[in-house]
Parts: C-alpha cells; sequence; structure tokens
C-alpha cells in the first residue's frame, strides 16, 4: 500500500510540476496571459509548484524505506524521474500539439525504463 501511495503522490506530483515548468510556454498564446511579465510567470508558477512540493515531501516520507517505505533513495529517484518523464510526454502530446515525439525520443525512454529495471534488479 505505501508503494502504489508513493507512486500515486509522485504522478500527481509531477503533473503540477510539469504544469509550473512548461504550463507557461503554452499560456503565452492564450490572451489573458500574453502580456504577464517574467516576474509575473514566475510566480505564477511558483504557486503552482508549491502543490508539487505538497505532493512530493509525503511522496518522499512514505516510499523510502528509512522511514519504513518500500523503497531505497536511489529507486526513489528513478521512479520520480520515469514518472516525469511519462508526465511530461503526455502533456507535450496534448497541450503541445506542434511538438513530435520521434524515435530517439523513444529509444531514450527505453533505456531510461531499462535504467529502472537495473536499479531494482536484486
Amino acid at each position: 500500500m505505501k508503494g502504489f501511495s508513493t507512486i500515486l503522490l509522485l504522478v500527481l506530483s509531477n503533473s503540477f510540476m510539469t504544469l509550473a515548468w512548461y504550463g507557461h510556454l503554452r499560456m503565452k498564446s492564450m490572451s489573458r496571459f500574453e502580456n504577464m511579465t517574467l516576474i509575473s510567470v514566475i510566480l505564477l508558477s511558483w504557486g503552482i509548484a508549491f502543490f508539487e512540493y505538497m505532493l512530493q515531501v509525503p511522496a518522499n516520507r512514505i516510499g523510502y524505506s528509512g522511514t519504513g517505505g518500500p523503497f531505497s533513495l536511489v529507486e526513489l529517484k528513478v521512479i520520480q524521474e520515469v514518472i516525469s518523464i511519462l508526465i511530461f510526454t503526455v502533456f507535450t502530446l496534448i497541450v503541445f500539439k506542434n511538438e513530435r515525439i520521434t524515435t530517439n525520443h523513444l529509444i531514450g525512454f527505453v533505456f531510461l525504463i531499462l535504467a529502472v529495471y537495473f536499479i531494482f534488479k536484486k
């Protein structure tokens, strides 16, 4: 149960972080946001990232073996990175329709998945 909770919280936290990091690039084309200053965009992104931290910190505390969870620190980081790439890919395909995921991107993702395999291999 702690493993599932950790992964669910990481998926949610990475969704907020991806929106905070890259959402403003799409918002520039929306009339309401087109004239925002850089400092305004930064503050908006920080506001969104607040929710990422509200989920990321509990995910790490629940999931880390040092606090009773099922994952080592390295395993937590690799899980987070793979979730981050998956969320980013879905976000890109949905929000940035002019961006393409190419074969070399997919090959790189496969290597990340292989990294997970090797990190978790006992």
